[in-house]
């Protein structure tokens, strides 16, 4: 039998691999192209592998992917930056495939693989791959291009960089929207590496055409532009180019396009400087509040609150604060929500009087809200319009407000109150929360969903984290203590899962005196489940016990009557339960 050449191996099995109809064993032996290019050694991976690679391009789009990425990471397996050029050529050739994510990721791993090339072999390389994919017959071709033209242009000669510059333009101008819309998204990062000069003479032009684009995909693509070319303007000339776009854009007959603006505006506020947004950018964002398509107010009510941060006062209260009070009844629910969501935040900027004369009647409307969501979203913000005007304005619209959803219907609106508590015992305080909202937090251990009463036992703990001890002591364990006898056996696992999150909070000498008992009683329980839960809590506590006898007179005993119980559940975590406490007198 002939010997088989050991490092041919490899290669051999890769082909075999590739061939087969099974596409998880081709994907397979793809992920392992490291693997093979270590066996195989720098020399033949460069003369071999990779050429090979070239030319298997024909393949599911699942493999190419696989490949592009395993590619962007090649470098140190053909030789180091050296002979990181040896790489583009199965990238470029991913680069004209039909399927996106493929030509993204092969897009992706050559700027990778383009960042840590050395200059020369950037010109003498990377330069052309660009030039041939821009003037590439197809689309998917002159697609990839353009995001690959910020890595090889700062390096360029002078002759390049001017070519470099006229293909970008001409990609802006394709026939197929395709192509401009990806001239569009990557124009920030090609105006990054132009120079000042070329940014106003060519850029700028380039901006301008994609601005005016019969199409609203590519439209809504130049206003992210605006925010990153006007990063690279001097104020005036941000001013004069890119203010009157998104003025435009504000009124542009596609929704998308005004939703962009919308969803952009602060970025595109903080491009143009503070007096510009005042004086031409208050209009445009009025417009788009009151747009006729919910999803731009909804886009415009979430940026309420950054706007009104670049905006004094008086100006936020005369022109923001209507069109507030006006969303805050607008006939869709999610513009409510979005708004309720960011409306606390308009507290410091308003200020106190006017907080409290114009702001806080929204506030209560939206409090009011027959949409569980928008009252949710307006409490879970409270803390930010508290430290404005304090509690005792809010008291008396909030509890109504809370004590509606803590008895809500839907079950994951109890469940979101709930987790509000903590924030809301910060806010009210310990003799307000104590006297209107502890009957609700005891109410919620005995409600008949799971997740309710799990999340009430933890919400007592995190109380008891604010309150401290005695205060948990006088209004949450008597009432816990209660739920011991509770008829139904759920409620009775509720208790001890209750028990072991506050014993940790109580510390040693309440857990000792108090809790303890309360857990050794339960170990009497008729129910199964209810004597091994009573073992695995007693389990929890012992490292929380810094008594010894108390372990040894009360613990053990417990845990060795019921390590003799009928059920082998009980036992098994009985004993479990042993083991801890043996190992633990061990330690000490």
């Amino acid at each position: 039998m002939a010997m088989v050449d050991e490092p041919l191996y490899p290669i051999a099995v890769l082909i075999d691999e590739l061939k087969n109809d099974n596409i998880q064993l081709r994907l397979n032996s793809i992920r392992k192209l490291s693997t093979i290019a270590r066996a195989l050694g720098e020399v033949r991976t460069r003369n071999e592998l990779i050429p090979f690679l070239s030319e298997n391009n024909d393949d599911d789009d699942e493999v190419l992917l696989a490949m592009a990425e395993e590619l962007g990471v090649f470098i140190p397996f053909v030789g180091g930056v050296e002979y990181a050029h040896i790489l583009l050529p199965p990238l470029e050739t991913l680069c004209i495939v039909e399927e996106t994510c493929v030509r993204d990721k092969a897009v992706e791993s050559l700027s990778k693989i383009g960042s840590q090339m050395k200059e020369s072999n950037l010109v003498e390389y990377f330069a052309p791959l660009v030039k041939r994919l821009a003037v590439g017959e197809w689309f998917t071709s002159r697609i990839s291009a353009c995001g690959l033209f910020h890595i090889v242009y700062p390096t360029a000669p002078e002759m390049s960089k001017t070519e470099l510059r006229s293909l970008y333009s001409q990609l802006c101008q394709d026939d197929l929207p395709m192509v401009r819309r990806s001239a569009a998204t990557n124009l920030g990062k090609f105006a990054a590496t132009v120079e000042p000069v070329h940014l106003k003479a060519d850029i700028l032009t380039i901006f301008d055409n994609l601005t005016q684009d019969d199409q609203d995909s590519v439209r809504l693509l130049a206003v992210e532009g605006c925010t990153a070319i006007g990063k690279l303007l001097d104020p005036n000339d941000c001013v004069g180019h890119i203010l009157p776009v998104i003025v435009n854009f504000s009124q542009d007959k596609s929704w998308r396009v005004r939703y962009m603006v919308a969803n952009q505006l602060y970025e595109l506020c903080e491009a143009v400087g503070s007096e510009p947004t005042r004086t031409d950018l208050i209009p445009a964002y009025v417009r788009l509040l009151r747009d006729n398509e919910a999803e731009v107010r909804i886009a415009a009510a979430g940026k309420v609150t950054k706007f009104c941060q670049i905006l004094s006062p008086e100006l936020a209260s005369e022109h923001i604060l209507p069109c507030v009070k006006e969303l805050s009844s607008d006939s869709s629910q999610h513009v409510r929500s979005a708004l309720a969501s960011v409306i606390m935040g308009m507290a410091p900027a308003l200020g106190k009087d006017a907080t409290i004369e114009q702001l806080l009647p929204i506030f209560l409307s939206l409090l009011k809200d027959e949409f569980p969501d928008v009252r949710l979203n307006v409490i879970s913000k409270l803390d930010q319009v508290n430290q404005v005007i304090g509690i005792d304005l809010l008291s008396q619209s909030l509890l109504p407000a809370i004590v509606e959803l803590a008895e809500d219907r839907h079950w994951r609106v109890r469940l979101a109150i709930i987790e509000y508590m903590p924030l809301l015992a910060n806010q009210l305080g310990v003799g307000f929360f104590g006297d209107k909202l502890g009957a609700l937090c005891m109410q919620w251990l005995q409600d008949k969903v799971y997740s309710i009463r799990d999340a009430a036992a933890n919400n007592l703990m995190r109380l008891a984290e604010v309150f401290g001890p005695e205060w948990a002591m006088q209004h949450i364990i008597p009432q816990v203590s209660e739920m011991s006898s509770n008829p139904h056996y759920l409620y009775r696992m509720t208790f001890l899962h209750t028990i072991s999150l506050l014993a940790p909070v109580m510390g040693s000498d309440i857990t000792c005196s108090k809790l303890l008992p309360l857990i050794v009683d339960a170990s009497k329980d008729r129910v199964p489940n209810i004597k091994f839960n009573v073992a695995k809590v007693l389990q929890t506590l012992i490292p929380i016990i810094d008594k010894s006898e108390v372990v040894e007179n009360t613990i053990r005993p417990c845990l060795n009557e019921l390590a003799e119980d009928p059920d082998v559940d009980v036992r098994f975590y009985a004993k479990q339960a042993l083991k801890a406490i043996d190992n633990a007198m061990i330690i000490s």
